[in-house]
């Protein structure tokens, strides 16, 4: 049977959430269940063809558990990379505060609509009823 699209976001959900874990704990267990997560996203993956393709969360992987580690050059920039990936707001929240990256400037709220202040303008006015 064929995993639909919703078995790929919950796989890729579950993998993220390794990352976070990693980040937080650090220990190998963490680090081997992202590797193990990494994998089966890629064996799922890897039917759309090229060679590329079967290695990408892998690769992905390794690289975030080393910058988590700060054993990379560009640590920084390959967490913000990856934590602007993540379209879950407090798992990215989360990621952020767990690898300490400066929060994201949060989205412009929506503007207020104008109050008219001449709203009843031009309306015949009427005498005040009676008590």
């Amino acid at each position: 049977m064929q995993p639909s699209v919703e078995d790929h976001h919950r796989l890729l959900c579950a993998w993220q959430l390794a990352v976070l874990r990693f980040a937080v704990m650090r220990s190998d267990s963490d680090r081997l269940n992202v590797a193990a997560l990494a994998a089966e996203l890629d064996r799922l993956g890897g039917r759309r063809g090229g060679e590329d393709s079967l290695r990408f969360f892998r690769r992905t992987s390794s690289h975030l558990c080393a910058a988590i580690e700060g054993q990379r050059q560009d640590a920084e920039a390959t967490l913000d990379c990856f934590c602007k990936q993540i379209d879950e707001p407090r798992l990215r929240l989360a990621f952020a505060a767990a690898v300490g990256l400066a929060p994201s400037k949060p989205a412009p709220s929506k503007p207020r609509p104008k109050r008219h202040h001449n709203l009843f303008r031009g309306l015949p006015s009427r005498p005040p009823a009676p008590l």
